[in-house]
Formats: structure tokens, sequence, C-alpha cells
């Protein structure tokens, strides 16, 4: 008998029937198939090495940012909860898959029970017993129209999904460090001119309080003099609390304090990124890894299309079980105590006031949910391309024109000190040639800041961020 049970549980694996999947068809991108191009954009060529395959260690040159990177990808929370759930839905896949085969379990139990006289037929105390030792599959689902399978696939394609969402998760991360690191840098930039920038201003106060006391200076100079050093003041107050919140923000990335041995920053204006290329837009559908987790989701709907149809048609559930059964412990082993059991049992739908089509009707309207969902993954990604495009271009042409005025600016700043200081100009003139140059360098070095950070986001928008 134990032979015809392993005969029956092979005969379920083999009557897996049909699937009732939709077949899958990838949707048209919703967009051009190349990246838009002339005045304002960057030239696209094509690219020998994807971004998704550029480490992060060769786009950030600076060694103290490859070390924070490095940090957050191994002590950040959200990265650790990303790869708890590809975990959790790695789980969840098996114990789908698993219904797939026959659960065959054994069982052993045995009855030893004493009747009392005054209960026995024969007026006399009795002892009896029962025992059994069986092997059997247990509620066996004949997989004839696919249910089981397409529910199968649709938890692998969900787990799919999740491995995304973790890459997804890692490359924003790495992206998020990188942009958080060079606005502190920044920010510490700033504090740096604006105490220099004080510093001067207290200089020239204190010479305009001198000519003040001799004559030389109006009253009016002075307090033009204490308002340049006033505002420098609160601007100091301003990058000194950004500063503090910039490096708040960091640990938070990082998941933990900032490194002790962290090198020696790069100065902002040195070659931070490497520059990369930005292949066609057909490159995104393989490489960015959320456009990847819509699409794997889509083909999780499309698989539970396949389990709602199969719903309709009847369901097989086989249980059985062989063995042998005694009311002697000592028989049960011995021949002649054979016993076996057989159950099948037909699940045929009938009426269930339209549940079944409603639940069909429900995963269609999912799956075309999924479709808008992954075409608008597309259309993101592409604009996020292409305004990394139109950033690069643009951002190296105003940093040009932007170096070029904070170097007009200091020439002013020069000859407007030496005609004040010989008594040409007047100190208005003097005053207004330090506030631009103050105003410039700042500008300057957020301008800077922008550039580094769309490159960053560019290089995240192509899929960057995932490879060391």
């Amino acid at each position: 008998m134990n032979k015809s049970l392993m005969a029956l549980a092979v005969t379920a694996i083999v009557l897996g029937g049909c699937s009732l999947i939709p077949d899958y068809q990838r949707p048209d991108a919703p967009v051009a198939s190349q990246y838009p191009q002339g005045p304002g954009y960057s030239a696209v060529h094509a690219a020998d090495q994807a971004a998704s395959e550029q480490g992060w260690r060769t786009f950030f040159r600076d060694p103290a940012l490859q070390q924070l990177v490095q940090t957050a990808l191994s002590n950040n929370r959200d990265l650790k909860v990303a790869a708890l759930n590809v975990e959790a839905y790695q789980a969840q896949y098996r114990i789908q898959r698993a219904d797939l085969f026959p659960a065959i379990g054994a069982q052993v139990s045995g009855t030893r029970q004493r009747t009392p006289g005054d209960l026995s037929t024969s007026g006399q105390p009795t002892i009896s017993g029962n025992y059994s030792a069986q092997v059997g599959l247990s509620s066996y689902e004949l997989d004839l129209f696919g249910r089981v399978r397409s529910l199968t696939d649709q938890a692998l394609q969900s787990y799919f999904a999740t491995e995304q969402a973790r890459r997804s998760t890692q490359i924003s991360l790495v992206a998020s460090v990188a942009n958080a690191y060079l606005t502190w840098q920044a920010d510490r930039e700033l504090l740096k001119l604006t105490q220099d920038t004080l510093d001067a201003y207290e200089q020239s106060l204190r010479l305009t309080s001198r000519s003040s006391e001799v004559g030389v200076a109006s009253a009016l100079d002075l307090a033009q003099a204490r308002t340049s050093v006033e505002s420098a003041r609160a601007s100091l107050a301003r990058y000194q609390r950004q500063v503090a919140q910039d490096e708040n923000a960091l640990v938070l990335l990082l998941g933990t304090a900032l490194p002790a041995n962290l090198p020696a920053p790069q100065p902002l204006n040195m070659e931070q990124l490497a520059r990369v290329p930005a292949g066609l837009p057909s490159d995104l559908l393989t490489r960015r890894p959320d456009i990847l987790q819509a699409e794997y989701n889509l083909k999780a709907a499309n698989a539970n299309i396949g389990a709602a149809r199969a719903a309709f048609f009847p369901g097989i559930s086989l249980t059985a079980g062989a063995g042998s059964a005694s009311t002697e412990l000592g028989n049960l082993l011995k021949g002649g105590q054979g016993s076996w059991t057989f159950t099948p049992t037909i699940n045929l739908p009938i009426f269930n006031a339209g549940q079944l089509k409603a639940n069909l009707d429900y995963a269609r309207l999912q799956k075309d949910i999924n479709v808008a969902t992954y075409e608008k993954a597309i259309q993101t990604a592409f604009q996020e391309v292409a305004d990394g495009l139109t950033a690069r271009q643009t951002y190296t042409e105003q940093m040009q024109a932007q170096n070029d005025l904070v170097q007009a600016s200091q020439d002013y700043y020069r000859l407007a000190e030496r005609r004040y200081r010989i008594g040409v100009d007047s100190n208005l003139t003097f005053l207004d040639a330090q506030r631009s140059l103050f105003s410039n360098q700042q500008t300057l070095i957020s301008d800077r800041l922008a550039q580094l950070t769309a490159e960053v986001n560019l290089y995240r928008a192509l899929g960057g961020g995932w490879e060391l």
C-alpha cells in the first residue's frame, strides 16, 4: 500500500495541468527614443559603461565621501529594513511554493483505557487498547488549472520586486549621503567665507571709526560700516546653525556617528565626481531598479489573473493514508494489521453571488493599475535624466560666468578700497564693493553645490550607486 501511496503522490504532481495566466507582454515605453537635444542640453553619446555599472567608489573621488557612503551602507536603518523585507518576501514565496508539492507525514498514536466493572458487560473491570501507525497525504490540491502555480508565480514576482526595492533604497541612500556631505561642505565653506568677511568688515569699521574721530569720515560712513558688520554677524550665526544641522542630517543617514578617522574633505572646487554617460532611454528599462520593481509588480498582478480564472473551475483535493492498526501494541507490525484511507474531495463552485467574477475583475483592474504605475516610473526616470542633462550643460556655463563675476568683483573691491583710502571715492562705494564681493562669493559656492548635486542626481537617475 505504501507503493500505491507513492504512486498517487507522483501522479498528483504530474497532473499539474494548464496555466490560465495571460501571456505577459511588456508595455511599450511611453517616452521618446532619445533624450532632448539642442540648446541647454549636453550632447548624449553611446555609453561604453552604463552608470549602473560604474561603482560609487569610482564616481565619488573624495576619500572622505567614500568612507561615509561605506559607513551608511553598513549602518543605515532604512537599508536594513529593505533587506529584511527581501528576506520576508523570500520566506512568503517558499511558503506558497510548498503548496505545489504533497505534504506527507507520519503519525503514531495509541490509546489505553480501563473500564470499571459497573460499566462493563462482563461486570468485571476491563482494559483495552488501540494503536495505529500511518503515513499519509494531507489535503493535497491537484493543480489542474494552475491556481496554485499562479499564486506561486505571483509570490515569486513580488519577491523579485522587493529585491529591486532594496536596490532602489541603496541607490537613493548613496545619493542622499553624497548630497548631504556636499551640502555640509558647502555650508562649512560659506561659514569660513563669512568669518573672513566679518573680519574684513570689522577691520574696516575700526578704520572708519578712527577716521570719524579725526573728522575725515562722517557719521553716515560709520553707521554704514556698522551695518555691514552686523549683517555679517547674522550670516555667521545662520551658517553655524546650518553646519550643525547638516552634520545631524548626515549622522542620521549614516546610522552612526561620524567616523573618527574621517579624511580631510576635499574643497568643492576640486574634481569631486567622475563624469557618467547618459546612454539611451531604453537602457533605463533594465538598469533602474524602480522601473524593474514596477515591472515585477506588473508580472505579479498578471499572475493573479491566472489564479482568479482558475477559481471558476472545480478544485480537487486528495487525502490518503496507509499503515497498520491493532488493539495490542505488540501486534502493530505483524502481518494482517494493514489499514488505509483514501478521501478525494471535489469542490465545484455553483453560486457565490458573483464573488468569483468580482475577484477576476479586481485582478484585471490591479493589472491595469500596475501598467499605469510602470509607465509612470519610466516617464519619471526619463524626466529625471533629461533634467540632469540640461543641468550638466547649463551649470557648466553658469559656473564659468559666476567665476568671472567673482574675479571682476575682486578687482572692483581692490580698486574701490584703494580709491577710498586715498580719499578719491566715498565710503559708500567701498562698502558696495565689499557687499558685492561677499554676495558673489556666496553665490559661487551655492552654484557649485547645485552643480555637484545635479551630477549626483543624474548618476542616481541613471541607476548608479549599486556597484562598489
